[in-house]
């Protein structure tokens, strides 16, 4: 007991509830990584898959986990002029940067992990908080019907 009488003691305690806002701004942040190694891999010529852990049973009702790959669809796309376009999705909906602009133009592919990782910057500051909520309400309102 004497070892602990060198300490100093307090009641604190670690919160365990995460803002809805944070929640919104940590899930845009992974899947802007995943379109950040999306993008990586694609200018060097390869791929990129992601894993997941999904619980199957057998017939004898055991239960395993099995290791599958995700598909990662891309959030960029080529225009009729040869410039890259992107759109910023939270789950199914398109972000709304701008009044009535959803898209970010960009020269090449050159300029795409560049645009990603400041976008992702700009999510983890909170820059986009309210456009996250209006796309979150969005996506909720068709789970309603």
């Amino acid at each position: 007991m004497s070892a602990l009488t060198a300490l100093k003691l307090s009641t604190a305690k670690k919160s365990q509830a995460m803002t809805p806002a944070v929640h919104r701004r940590l899930k845009l942040s992974k899947k802007l990584w995943e379109q950040i190694e999306l993008a990586k891999a694609t200018s060097a010529g390869g791929t990129y898959t992601v894993r997941r852990f999904k619980t199957i049973r057998d017939q004898e009702g055991n239960s395993r986990s099995v290791e599958l790959p995700k598909k990662v669809r891309q959030w960029w796309w080529n225009t009729t002029d040869g410039k890259l376009a992107m759109n910023i999705r939270y789950g199914a909906r398109v972000i709304e940067l701008a009044k009535g602009k959803s898209a970010i133009e960009m020269a090449g592919i050159d300029d795409l992990v560049p645009t990603l990782e400041l976008i992702k910057k700009a999510v983890e500051a909170g820059e986009l908080d309210g456009q996250i909520e209006a796309a979150s309400i969005k996506l909720r309102e068709g789970f309603g019907k």
